[in-house]
């Protein structure tokens, strides 16, 4: 018997990211990263872990009185593509880190949307 996929689902479950880096792409691009974009920042980080997960998010954080909209990009990447040591760990996550600042750079420098207060 087929089983249909679902629309919505709970995960109690959630296996973390060896690494997750964080770029917060809208607060100085003024927009969402593009898929063409996303895939110009895998091919610089593949050389550097052979296997990543990138997600491009519109982030929205809610509450009483406070409303923030958020676009960001996480890169995540399993353990099993990480080195054991935590002093090669440490030595990765600084490369990561400049590839995606440097990414983000060229983006924001290529087409940069205006941010205005409403």
């Amino acid at each position: 018997m087929a089983t249909e996929p679902q629309l919505a689902f709970c995960v109690r479950e959630v296996e973390p990211p060896g690494v997750e880096v964080r770029v917060n792409f809208g607060v100085f691009a003024g927009r969402t990263a593009t898929a063409a974009e996303i895939d110009e920042l895998a091919k610089a980080l593949l050389p550097k872990v052979g296997e990543v997960s990138i997600v491009a998010e519109e982030r929205h954080e809610i509450g009483g009185d406070t409303e923030a909209q958020l676009d960001q990009v996480r890169i995540e990447v399993a353990p099993d593509h990480l080195p054991d040591d935590p002093h090669e760990l440490d030595k990765l996550c600084g490369p990561l880190v400049e590839a995606a600042g440097g990414w983000a750079r060229d983006c924001i420098a290529e087409r940069h949307a205006e941010v205005s207060e409403l």
